[in-house]
Parts: C-alpha cells; structure tokens; sequence
C-alpha cells in the first residue's frame, strides 16, 4: 500500500520474519518504509503512543532506505487517526500549509496528480 499523507510518503508490505528482507512474509507484522527519514520521524513524532517504541532502521541498498516494523493492529491505529484528523479539503495544499515536509515531496504530489490526471483521460 502506498499512503501519501501530509506527513510524508509511505509504501505499507508485510514485515518478512525476523525483519529481515528475505524469507517468510509475516502477515501480522508490517514495514513502514519511506525513501526520507524526516517522514518516519514525522510519523513517530505525531503518533508517539502508538509508534514511540518504533525503530527507524537505516537499510542500504533497499528500494525504501528507511523503515519501521510495527505490528497489525497498531498500523491500524495509526491508519484510524490519519483518518480522523482529515478536516482540509485539498490534499497538496495541506500538504504545503502543514510544512512539514520539503518542497520537493510537495512537487512529487503534483507529479503523481498529473500522471493520474492523464490516467484518467485514457479510461474516457
């Protein structure tokens, strides 16, 4: 799962055993991963009941170079107060406001917004 929020920008996948980047997939254990660490601490930062005992590890030669491991139901937490903290009425505009992240991801949220948008005009 991907997850744009105006903390940052997330890919969700199950955790492998033991957190390690091969062997079986653990279902009930997710990997947070980000491609900037600012957005995991943005994240731990705003949710600290739920994510404060969570480790940002530092993985080179990933495709995400940052990540947390957290189980199920705590993600779910997670999940349910981005949720209910939605109170704007557009996206790259909070996103901007909330100046949380650098000018470069708000950028790559119009990048996607346009590739969408051209996505949208092939399925008419």
């Amino acid at each position: 799962m991907w997850l744009m929020t105006r903390l940052g920008f997330f890919s969700v996948v199950c955790a492998r055993q033991a957190g390690g980047e091969s062997g079986t997939l653990d279902p009930d254990t997710l990997m947070v991963r980000a491609r900037s660490k600012r957005h995991l601490t943005n994240l731990i930062g705003r949710y600290p009941e739920q994510l404060g005992g969570a480790d940002i590890r530092a993985d080179a030669g990933t495709e995400y170079p940052y990540r947390i491991i957290v189980a199920k139901p705590v993600w779910r937490a997670v999940m349910g107060l981005l949720t209910d903290e939605l109170d704007y009425g557009n996206f790259k505009n909070e996103v901007s406001a909330a100046g949380l992240c650098d000018l470069e991801y708000s950028r790559a949220l119009a990048d996607v917004w346009l590739r969408m948008r051209e996505l949208e005009d092939k399925f008419r």
